[in-house]
């Protein structure tokens, strides 16, 4: 079916539309952990543990990031004994973070927000006046 993608999990099949998809990879998207998370397992499968320790975060944190990765259908928790291992659900995801990342932007200087809102001229943002957003890893 023209315009539909087929995802896959270890216990159920769901049919979603491609723009589903994409607001899905979006919202994954949208939080610097979570790229971190992704990218991470484009290279490998790993424990939630290793993760954690990998990027620096909580593993209540991770937990949160890995419930919300399932979530967008975009990651599977693979059960091994006592253990879940996580990877990307489609070695597809892999491939495309890979040319995400690869990607070189045009920003104008004057609009580089990184998606962040700006405050008005002359007034003081959450972080102080004159200070930007903070930077993407």
């Amino acid at each position: 079916m023209p315009g539909t993608v087929t995802s896959t999990t270890l216990t159920s099949t769901t049919t979603v539309t491609s723009t589903s998809v994409l607001e899905r990879v979006g919202r994954a998207l949208s939080d610097p952990t979570r790229v971190r998370v992704l990218v991470a397992l484009r290279d490998a499968p790993a424990y939630p543990s290793d993760l954690a320790e990998a990027l620096g975060v909580s593993r209540q944190s991770l937990s949160n990031h890995l419930s919300c990765l399932r979530g967008c259908g975009l990651v599977v928790s693979v059960p091994e004994g006592r253990r879940s291992r996580y990877e990307l659900v489609d070695p597809k995801l892999g491939h495309a973070l890979t040319d995400l990342l690869g990607i070189v932007l045009a920003v104008d200087p004057e609009h580089e927000d990184h998606g962040h809102r700006r405050t008005p001229a002359g007034k003081a943002g959450a972080r102080g006046p004159g200070v930007g957003p903070r930077p993407l890893p």
